[in-house]
Protein backbone atom coordinates (compact mmCIF):
# COMPACT_ATOMS: atom_id res chain seq x y z
CA UNK A 1 0.00 0.00 0.00
CA UNK A 2 1.03 3.58 -1.03
CA UNK A 3 -0.14 6.84 0.42
CA UNK A 4 -1.79 9.52 -2.24
CA UNK A 5 -2.48 12.88 -0.18
CA UNK A 6 -4.19 16.09 -1.86
CA UNK A 7 -3.77 19.62 -0.73
CA UNK A 8 -7.51 21.39 -1.49
CA UNK A 9 -7.97 25.04 -0.93
CA UNK A 10 -11.90 24.42 -1.31
CA UNK A 11 -13.58 22.09 1.14
CA UNK A 12 -16.45 21.20 -1.48
CA UNK A 13 -13.83 20.01 -4.02
CA UNK A 14 -12.09 17.86 -1.28
CA UNK A 15 -15.45 16.23 -0.64
CA UNK A 16 -16.32 15.44 -3.54
CA UNK A 17 -12.55 14.13 -4.44
CA UNK A 18 -13.58 11.33 -1.20
CA UNK A 19 -17.01 11.17 -3.40
CA UNK A 20 -15.11 10.18 -6.41
CA UNK A 21 -12.39 8.06 -4.45
CA UNK A 22 -15.35 6.08 -3.01
CA UNK A 23 -17.31 5.85 -6.55
CA UNK A 24 -13.86 4.47 -8.06
CA UNK A 25 -14.00 1.70 -5.20
CA UNK A 26 -11.11 2.50 -2.85
CA UNK A 27 -12.54 1.54 0.61
CA UNK A 28 -13.52 4.23 2.86
CA UNK A 29 -11.50 2.61 5.74
CA UNK A 30 -8.58 3.09 3.64
CA UNK A 31 -9.45 7.20 3.19
CA UNK A 32 -9.13 10.41 5.47
CA UNK A 33 -10.30 14.11 5.04
CA UNK A 34 -9.17 16.68 7.32
CA UNK A 35 -10.32 20.37 6.87
CA UNK A 36 -9.16 23.25 9.29
CA UNK A 37 -12.77 24.88 10.38
CA UNK A 38 -11.85 27.98 11.50
CA UNK A 39 -15.26 30.11 12.26
CA UNK A 40 -16.42 26.90 12.34
CA UNK A 41 -17.67 27.00 8.69
CA UNK A 42 -18.08 23.20 8.53
CA UNK A 43 -20.55 20.72 10.50
CA UNK A 44 -19.87 16.94 10.53
CA UNK A 45 -20.86 14.90 7.90
CA UNK A 46 -24.00 13.48 9.08
CA UNK A 47 -25.58 16.63 9.19
CA UNK A 48 -24.72 17.51 5.58
CA UNK A 49 -27.38 16.31 2.79
CA UNK A 50 -26.31 13.54 0.86
CA UNK A 51 -23.11 12.70 2.89
CA UNK A 52 -21.78 9.40 1.96
CA UNK A 53 -19.37 6.78 3.33
CA UNK A 54 -16.39 8.24 4.93
CA UNK A 55 -18.27 11.76 4.97
CA UNK A 56 -21.04 10.11 7.19
CA UNK A 57 -17.89 9.43 9.97
CA UNK A 58 -16.98 13.69 10.15
CA UNK A 59 -16.10 14.68 13.78
CA UNK A 60 -15.21 17.98 15.02
CA UNK A 61 -12.19 17.75 16.49
CA UNK A 62 -9.56 20.50 17.91
CA UNK A 63 -5.78 19.69 16.99
CA UNK A 64 -2.56 21.47 18.47
CA UNK A 65 -1.43 23.83 16.29
CA UNK A 66 -3.86 23.58 13.64
CA UNK A 67 -7.12 24.61 15.50
CA UNK A 68 -10.37 23.59 14.82
CA UNK A 69 -10.51 20.53 12.30
CA UNK A 70 -13.56 18.35 10.83
CA UNK A 71 -11.85 14.74 10.10
CA UNK A 72 -12.85 11.60 9.40
CA UNK A 73 -10.68 8.33 8.86
CA UNK A 74 -7.29 7.09 10.40
CA UNK A 75 -5.86 10.63 9.93
CA UNK A 76 -8.21 12.27 11.63
CA UNK A 77 -7.90 9.59 14.22
CA UNK A 78 -4.58 10.54 14.37
CA UNK A 79 -4.75 14.11 14.61
CA UNK A 80 -7.66 13.58 17.24
CA UNK A 81 -4.89 11.11 19.58
CA UNK A 82 -2.53 14.04 19.68
CA UNK A 83 -5.14 16.15 21.26
CA UNK A 84 -5.80 13.57 24.08
CA UNK A 85 -2.37 12.27 24.28
CA UNK A 86 -2.76 8.68 22.55
CA UNK A 87 -0.93 9.55 19.62
CA UNK A 88 2.34 11.84 20.37
CA UNK A 89 3.46 12.61 17.05
CA UNK A 90 -0.59 13.08 16.04
CA UNK A 91 -0.78 13.83 11.88
CA UNK A 92 3.01 14.11 10.79
CA UNK A 93 3.91 10.90 12.68
CA UNK A 94 1.29 9.25 11.13
CA UNK A 95 1.93 10.85 7.57
CA UNK A 96 5.50 9.33 7.68
CA UNK A 97 4.51 6.00 9.34
CA UNK A 98 2.07 5.87 6.08
CA UNK A 99 4.79 6.24 3.84
CA UNK A 100 4.98 9.84 3.02
CA UNK A 101 8.28 12.15 2.85
CA UNK A 102 8.48 13.97 6.03
CA UNK A 103 8.77 17.85 4.43
CA UNK A 104 5.46 16.78 2.75
CA UNK A 105 4.08 15.39 5.99
CA UNK A 106 4.69 19.02 7.20
CA UNK A 107 4.08 20.47 3.78
CA UNK A 108 0.19 19.03 4.51
CA UNK A 109 -0.44 19.70 7.91
CA UNK A 110 1.02 23.74 7.68
CA UNK A 111 -1.62 23.63 4.58
CA UNK A 112 -4.71 22.37 6.45
CA UNK A 113 -3.38 24.81 9.51
CA UNK A 114 -3.71 27.83 6.93
CA UNK A 115 -6.82 26.45 5.88
CA UNK A 116 -6.85 23.37 3.27
CA UNK A 117 -8.44 20.49 3.68
CA UNK A 118 -5.69 17.44 2.96
CA UNK A 119 -7.69 14.18 2.12
CA UNK A 120 -5.42 11.15 1.81
CA UNK A 121 -5.92 7.63 0.50
CA UNK A 122 -4.07 3.70 0.73
CA UNK A 123 -3.89 2.65 -1.88
CA UNK A 124 -2.58 -0.21 -3.97
CA UNK A 125 0.46 0.32 -6.14
CA UNK A 126 -1.50 -0.50 -8.77
CA UNK A 127 -4.04 1.95 -8.19
CA UNK A 128 -1.67 4.75 -7.20
CA UNK A 129 -1.65 6.75 -10.54
CA UNK A 130 -6.23 6.63 -10.51
CA UNK A 131 -5.75 7.87 -7.00
CA UNK A 132 -3.66 10.45 -7.86
CA UNK A 133 -5.27 11.55 -11.29
CA UNK A 134 -8.63 11.87 -8.83
CA UNK A 135 -7.27 14.24 -6.60
CA UNK A 136 -6.20 16.38 -9.50
CA UNK A 137 -9.30 15.73 -11.18
CA UNK A 138 -10.70 17.56 -8.39
CA UNK A 139 -8.12 20.50 -8.19
CA UNK A 140 -5.69 19.52 -5.49
CA UNK A 141 -2.98 22.56 -5.17
CA UNK A 142 0.00 21.49 -6.61
CA UNK A 143 2.24 21.31 -3.63
CA UNK A 144 5.65 22.41 -5.26
CA UNK A 145 3.86 25.81 -5.80
CA UNK A 146 2.62 25.86 -2.32
CA UNK A 147 5.97 25.08 -0.27
CA UNK A 148 7.51 27.50 -2.19
CA UNK A 149 4.65 29.90 -1.81
CA UNK A 150 5.41 29.04 2.17
CA UNK A 151 8.92 29.47 2.39
CA UNK A 152 8.77 32.28 0.54
CA UNK A 153 7.28 33.64 3.84
CA UNK A 154 9.88 32.17 5.98
CA UNK A 155 8.45 29.25 6.95
CA UNK A 156 10.44 25.88 7.38
CA UNK A 157 8.23 22.94 9.06
CA UNK A 158 4.90 22.79 11.24
CA UNK A 159 4.89 23.37 14.49
CA UNK A 160 2.15 21.95 16.52
CA UNK A 161 2.90 24.95 19.03
CA UNK A 162 2.18 27.37 16.81
CA UNK A 163 -0.92 29.50 16.79
CA UNK A 164 -3.97 28.43 14.53
CA UNK A 165 -5.26 30.41 12.19
CA UNK A 166 -8.57 32.78 12.53
CA UNK A 167 -11.23 32.57 9.88
CA UNK A 168 -9.61 35.78 8.61
CA UNK A 169 -6.56 35.19 8.39
CA UNK A 170 -7.69 32.05 6.39
CA UNK A 171 -9.57 34.41 4.22
CA UNK A 172 -6.35 36.49 3.78
CA UNK A 173 -4.31 33.06 2.96
CA UNK A 174 -6.68 31.92 0.23
CA UNK A 175 -6.67 34.96 -1.49
CA UNK A 176 -2.78 35.44 -1.30
CA UNK A 177 -2.49 32.01 -2.22
CA UNK A 178 -5.29 31.92 -5.52
CA UNK A 179 -3.70 32.33 -9.42
CA UNK A 180 -5.00 35.27 -10.50
CA UNK A 181 -8.21 35.21 -12.50
CA UNK A 182 -7.55 34.62 -16.85
CA UNK A 183 -9.29 37.79 -18.48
Amino acid sequence: MRVVAGLFDDYDEARGAVSDLEAAGFPSEDMSIVANNAGERYTSGGAVPGATGLLMGLDLMVTPGIGPVVGAGWLASAAAGALTGECAGGIIETLTHSGLEEEDAHLYAEGVRRGSALVVVRADEKLVAQADGILRNRNAVDISFRRRAFTEDGWTRFDAASNPYSLDEVTRERERLSPPALL
